[in-house]
């Protein structure tokens, strides 16, 4: 999704909805990545990433970590809420991607839950040893190995 959304920013688009209709639950990196959509649209006049069908559950874990100051959840009349439907039924799914390598999915994990930890001190705290796992992680499968030592 990270892909997708950034190829379409790239394309200059200024409005993204990500319709969480089928969605039954959320991790913090799929949270993580939303923030990060949110905040790269919104450098941009207008910018703005709408959540379409929340639910309750996924409308709590959202508000929960303070995202709903990122993006819009359910937002009334957006100009795409009478016409969900048949924007659904016209959806196709995105052009396959090159599958990601561990350090590139490592990496978009701490990219993720760094985003969560800057948008608020609370989520700081909250994520600061899954922060400190994964950079350590990624520091030792950057670092070259030691080759063995002719003797």
């Amino acid at each position: 999704m990270k892909d997708f959304g950034d190829a379409r920013i790239l394309a200059g688009e200024c409005c993204l909805v990500v319709d969480l209709e089928a969605c039954t639950g959320m991790d913090s990196t799929f949270m993580g990545t939303l923030a990060g959509m949110a905040s790269r649209l919104a450098v941009n006049p207008g910018g703005v990433l709408h959540i379409a069908e929340a639910g309750m559950r996924n409308r709590r874990s959202l508000e929960d970590l303070g995202l709903d100051f990122l993006m819009e959840i359910d937002p009334p009349g957006a100009s795409w809420c009478d016409d969900l439907e048949t924007l659904r039924a016209r959806l196709k799914p995105p052009q396959s991607l090159a599958p990601q390598d561990k350090l590139q999915r490592t990496t978009h994990v701490l990219e993720a839950h760094q985003l969560l930890a800057d948008t608020n001190e609370k989520n700081a705290q909250v994520f600061s040893s899954v922060i400190a796992v994964l950079e350590n992680e990624l520091a030792e499968n950057r670092e070259p190995a030691n080759p063995p030592r002719e003797s």
